[in-house]
């Protein structure tokens, strides 16, 4: 067992995942969560072959395959027609192709199987109800200052999000953009649906300045909905403002029976609207023997669904380099090093899809037209880079890392 003791702030999908690499790696890690209970707000996430690479890694496959859906594929649709102008395959294909699986799955189910996997390891503590108010490091370590009590580790790594603590302490307080977006959620029971809305895929709607997303979790039961609309003059950003279904049935009048059917089945007590906002990417993350992960350092809008999968990356590369290195200050800046360019990629290409995915007119018609040879691209950029490996590359061979 390595001596060292790493405190993790932030006890998400990116801080958790975050523990379990790093106690795999041989180190004592505390998770401090400023919460009373480990949750998580909102309702579906997809989980690429990139970031279940790594959950499989951690002995975590069982779990998700009981929780999850498996999707056959993606289908990209025009919002008032409903014509199919692009199919990717997902299934048997990803795993062919790239060697782990595509999920959809709850975020609550996901973070239920990361809390239990990490309450089954005998060097990471859990502790909820400990909130990060600030730190101070030294030569040989960090100490943290929690609303009640203290703690000190020879690391501080910052997973607690788009408002970090840990971030604002170390580079001070940076206000996030509001995108011009706003998005809703909502959960269709599926039993609502007629028979030939069930299908196993992802749907996407591109429409002028809106579109749409839905796909199924938790066996089937449930259909998750996501709906971003560009609107100025609203910008609350929690996850759990309330919505009518009257609202966004008006957000998107006119468009194809489908996407009206799935407005009219939605639980009108699971649907909720936020403002979305993002950061620009960060020349530089941690100072010394501190440092981020996750959405604290490379926030990022949902139009690639590769939020959770950076994080998730961010956390088995981040627990390789750690485990590698003799000096720890190098070791972290060696990890922001294999990690910024690839992160801040998949931020620049996000705030391009918000655009692509909202054209009209010409420029859709020729959007639709590349879209079969542009998403093949992107998804073998993405999908078959290897978090598990990264850290291997000699450092003057960093580019290979980053999926180049």
């Amino acid at each position: 067992m390595n001596s060292l003791r790493i405190l993790i702030s932030g006890g998400g999908i990116g801080g958790i995942t975050a523990a379990l690499c790093l106690a795999r790696a041989g180190f004592e890690v505390l998770v401090l969560e400023q919460a009373r209970e480990f949750h998580e707000i909102g309702a579906g996430i997809q989980l690429s072959p990139n970031c279940t690479r790594v959950m499989h890694h951690l002995g975590l496959e069982s779990a998700l395959r009981t929780r999850a859906c498996l999707p056959q594929g993606t289908e990209f649709r025009q919002w008032r027609s409903g014509r199919v102008i692009l199919r990717t395959p997902l299934g048997e294909e990803m795993i062919n192709r790239f060697g782990s699986p595509y999920y959809h799955i709850h975020r609550g189910d996901l973070l239920r199987v990361l809390v239990e996997a990490a309450r089954e390891v005998a060097n990471i503590e859990l502790r909820t109800g400990a909130e990060v108010e600030g730190f101070t490091q030294d030569a040989t370590g960090v100490s943290v200052a929690l609303a009640v009590g203290s703690e000190r580790g020879h690391l501080l790594v910052g997973a607690d999000g788009i408002h970090s603590t840990v971030r604002a302490r170390l580079w001070g307080d940076q206000q996030a953009r509001f995108t011009g977006n706003i998005a809703w959620r909502g959960v269709v029971p599926s039993h609502r649906l007629p028979s030939e809305l069930i299908r196993s895929v992802t749907g996407v709607w591109w429409g002028p300045k809106r579109h749409l997303v839905h796909y199924y979790m938790r066996g089937g039961d449930l259909l998750n909905c996501v709906c971003v609309v560009e609107k100025a003059g609203w910008e609350v950003e929690s996850w759990t403002a309330p919505g009518t279904r009257e609202e966004l049935a008006s957000d998107f009048a006119g468009w194809h029976g489908e996407v009206q059917a799935l407005i009219n089945a939605m639980d009108s007590a699971s649907l909720f609207k936020w403002a979305l906002y993002d950061r620009a990417p960060m020349s530089q993350w941690g100072k010394a023997r501190v440092t981020l992960l996750g959405d604290a350092c490379h926030a990022t809008l949902p139009f690639m669904a590769q939020g959770a999968a950076m994080a998730i990356e961010d956390a088995a590369v981040l627990a390789a380099c750690l485990k590698i290195g003799a000096d720890l200050p190098h070791s972290l800046r060696r990890y922001e090093d294999l990690r910024r360019k690839r992160t801040a990629d998949v931020q620049m290409r996000s705030r391009r899809n918000a655009r692509l995915f909202h054209l009209s007119g010409p420029l859709a018609w020729l959007r639709n037209l590349t879209a079969q040879s542009a998403g093949g691209r992107t998804m073998r950029d993405l999908y078959a880079y290897d978090a598990l490996s990264a850290a291997n590359y000699p450092e003057n061979q960093i580019k290979g890392a980053n999926g180049e």
